[in-house]
């Protein structure tokens, strides 16, 4: 019996996964690093607003978080291409809270 979890078909559906999540999450103007520091539970609702099944590794998340970071490269080198313009950064603050400054 194989293992699943390791086969070229699991790795395959971990990649489009990975690539439907980041999608999703860069049009919202999150980072890799700001993905990497949610908490398990943000990760999961915002897999489902993605509407994906939440990644059950932390491999998949890793994944997102470096096609996100990609995205962002290759962003800010073609600043006029329409695949370049997000369009929800808005919904950022629905995700990654800013910091509170102390009075």
């Amino acid at each position: 019996m194989t293992d699943y979890a390791h086969s070229d078909q699991a790795s395959k559906s971990r990649a489009e996964k990975a690539r439907r999540l980041a999608a999703y999450i860069w049009d919202r103007g999150i980072t890799g690093a700001e993905l990497l520091a949610m908490t398990s539970a943000v990760r999961r609702k915002l897999a489902r607003a993605a509407a994906t099944n939440p990644p059950s590794t932390d491999e998949t998340w890793t994944g997102v978080a470096r096609l996100l970071d990609d995205k962002d490269s290759w962003a800010a080198q073609h600043p006029n291409h329409p695949a370049a313009q997000r369009h929800h950064t808005d919904e950022k603050l629905m995700w990654v809270k800013p910091p509170i400054t102390p009075w």
